[in-house]
């Protein structure tokens, strides 16, 4: 079982990641490789081939698999008697229109999603897809973390929303600097201390 990436302390908790995830919807800024700037463009259009192809074959497995269970399940319910008194076959077709809404979503995130060349990804900045190892000068603890998409996002692995205020406030930051980030639980500063890519 894997530890928790952070734990309750004086830094930065868990939850206050997780709360920030939705809470803001930003766009990149423009960043110094040329083919990653951009104008207007949501952030989470860029990810790296990994999340692209998990992004796909999630599609797929909801459009092969789970669609025509979602149909079968209507066809069955709508086979029990009068539509207008079934609440099996209204909760079976609320459950497709869910379904159905997932899929119209991640058709288009996928239709419009840029991957990112990480070979092409310079180390001297913070971006999207760069590795960035911090203190936080409260208490000295050291964390790790990686800028995402939001749909790549996964705290357990230590990928961060890069729609979150903590990676918003590291954007364009450089080894050695110190960003001050506002949370939900007040203000931190976090020292850059290396920044890697891939």
């Amino acid at each position: 079982m894997q530890k928790k990436i952070i734990v309750e302390t004086e830094g930065i908790l868990n939850s206050d990641i997780t709360n920030a995830m939705s809470e803001f919807n930003v766009f990149l800024p423009l960043l110094h490789n040329k083919h990653l700037s951009t104008k207007n463009e949501e952030i989470m259009a860029y990810m790296s081939q990994e999340g692209y192809d998990k992004l796909v074959a999630q599609l797929h497995e909801l459009q092969t698999v789970e669609r025509p269970k979602a149909s079968a399940a209507v066809g069955e319910a709508a086979d029990k008697g009068d539509l207008s008194e079934n609440s099996e076959y209204d909760a079976a077709k609320e459950a497709q229109a869910h379904l159905e809404a997932k899929i119209n979503r991640m058709k288009i995130e996928v239709a419009e999603a840029k991957i990112v060349d990480t070979s092409k990804l310079k180390a001297d900045v913070v971006q999207i897809l760069s590795t960035v190892e911090m203190t936080n000068l409260a208490n000295n603890r050291k964390m790790k973390y990686t800028l995402v998409s939001e749909s790549e996002a996964n705290l357990r692995e230590g990928k961060i929303s890069i729609k979150t205020p903590i990676a918003q406030g590291l954007l364009n930051k450089k080894a050695g600097d110190v960003a001050e980030i506002k949370i939900p639980r007040g203000t931190i500063h976090l020292r850059i201390d290396k920044i890697s890519v891939g």
